[in-house]
């Protein structure tokens, strides 16, 4: 008898979840791209896999947006709202900190997720994963050699979504058996439509988050099967993954279900002694603002009124820094710092109060960088932040500058860019492009 299907509420969205088994850990396993929460019961090998998961953990499964039996959406859902939708479910089911689990597609999610969470994240497991889809130069010569050189295939996937054509592919070893074949059918039907179908995929090629593994700082288990044409990616992600560990499996199977080496070593890694987690260091979006002009407008308004108007920009600004999920960390003059666990959250933000601004007659522009910082009591430290300060710095008045950090991870959101070019920023080693969020 599978659990009861359950929804968490993320933003305005039903995520559908299930909790199975009482172990000592909660394990969170992030879908990829298939998922039916309760119609993957219906066949018998990923049966006894969660099954097997539950036997030693507390296990939290899930359909992300879009998917299965969580709610529907228009456009594509970015993986800052992927990773909303985990903390969702953590928070529904009673887990405070769990193991994550990230299986091909919602491997990326699970590192991004790590990343900026870390003290609720007490191990992560990659399994047929990726950083990157695209080739990317002679660091990650593996994958599409450009987006554009995918469409075909996309256009095929979408073509032929629900006919089992991709079966062989995500399970190589069934690939022989029919009825296992016409399961397959059902699910690729009930997991997602066509479209949706293809407009994941589309998303999933413009995923990048190499930049990002340095900052995972939780131990890492890295699972890849050694015939599968995706290999080299995940060798990738233990490479650039600080300590973590790499298991080759037998065989070809992207998504392994059937194979009792994958929950074999879940549990020796998960349930084995773990390395003390580093929770002074976290992924987050840093937010610099300030008022164009300051010095010029204060001199024409005079010390009162300028202090009056002062006082309006920071009501305003810890306003929707309330509202969009912000931490305020520091307030001087007209300067503002703060951070967001999300970076479309802090780019609504700052395009909020520079709208606002507008009307009250002044401008203010601002500069957005997602990366590592140190955690210094209430304060932040790091490369990071001198990144974010210098974004600022080059940005004109009503504008929001952000590094490309920021608009690799909002891919999807609807959120479009003016490209401003390759810059040097004072102190900061390497050239960073620059984008300005159109509005």
């Amino acid at each position: 008898m599978q659990p009861e299907t359950r929804y968490a509420k993320s933003g305005n969205l039903h995520i559908a979840y299930q909790v199975i088994g009482k172990g000592p850990i909660d394990l969170v396993f992030i879908p990829g791209m298939v998922s039916h929460v309760e119609f993957q019961w219906e066949e018998p090998g990923q049966a006894r896999f969660f099954r097997r998961l539950a036997s030693f953990s507390r296990l939290i499964r899930f359909d992300k947006r879009g998917w299965g039996l969580s709610d529907r959406m228009e456009g594509i859902p970015t993986i800052e709202e992927r990773m909303d939708d985990v903390r969702a479910v953590m928070d529904a089911a009673g887990s405070e900190q769990a193991a994550i689990l990230g299986l091909s597609e919602g491997g990326p999610i699970g590192i991004v997720f790590a990343a900026t969470y870390p003290n609720r994240t007490s191990a992560l497991v990659l399994w047929s994963s990726f950083a990157s889809m695209i080739q990317k130069g002679p660091d990650h010569p593996w994958g599409w050699a450009a987006e554009e050189m995918a469409e075909p295939f996309i256009e095929m996937l979408e073509k032929n979504w629900g006919k089992g054509l991709f079966a062989p592919y995500f399970v190589a070893s069934k690939a022989g058996d029919e009825a296992f074949q016409e399961w397959w059918r059902r699910f690729e039907r009930l997991s997602q439509s066509p479209g949706m179908a293809a407009n994941a995929y589309r998303m999933n090629l413009n995923i990048d988050i190499r930049h990002l593994l340095a900052a995972v700082h939780v131990p890492t288990l890295v699972l890849h099967p050694t015939n599968d044409i995706s290999f080299d990616t995940g060798k990738y992600l233990a490479d650039h993954i600080e300590g973590a560990e790499f298991v080759e499996l037998e065989g070809a199977d992207h998504f392994g279900w059937h194979d009792p080496n994958v929950a074999n070593e879940l549990e020796r890694f998960l349930t084995g002694k773990q390395q003390p987690l580093d929770a002074e260091r976290m992924l987050t979006t840093v937010f610099f603002m300030d008022i164009v002009g300051s010095t010029e407008r204060l001199a024409e308004s005079g010390d009162r009124h300028w202090r009056e108007r002062l006082e309006a920009y920071h009501s305003l600004v810890e306003r929707n820094l309330g509202e969009y999920r912000g931490r305020l960390i520091d307030a001087t003059g007209d300067g503002v710092m703060a951070t967001f666990d999300g970076p479309g959250r802090s780019i609504h933000c700052a395009c909020a109060v520079a709208d606002e601004m507008q009307r009250f007659g002044l401008e203010v522009r601002a500069g957005l960088h997602t990366g590592e910082v140190e955690l210094r009591g209430k304060g932040i430290a790091g490369m990071a932040v001198h990144i974010g300060a210098r974004v600022c710095g080059l940005a004109g008045g009503g504008e929001v500058l952000v590094s490309s950090t920021v608009k690799d991870l909002v891919v999807g959101s609807g959120l479009r860019f003016d490209d401003r070019g390759v810059h040097r920023l004072k102190g900061v080693p390497d050239e960073w492009r620059l984008f300005c969020v159109q509005r």
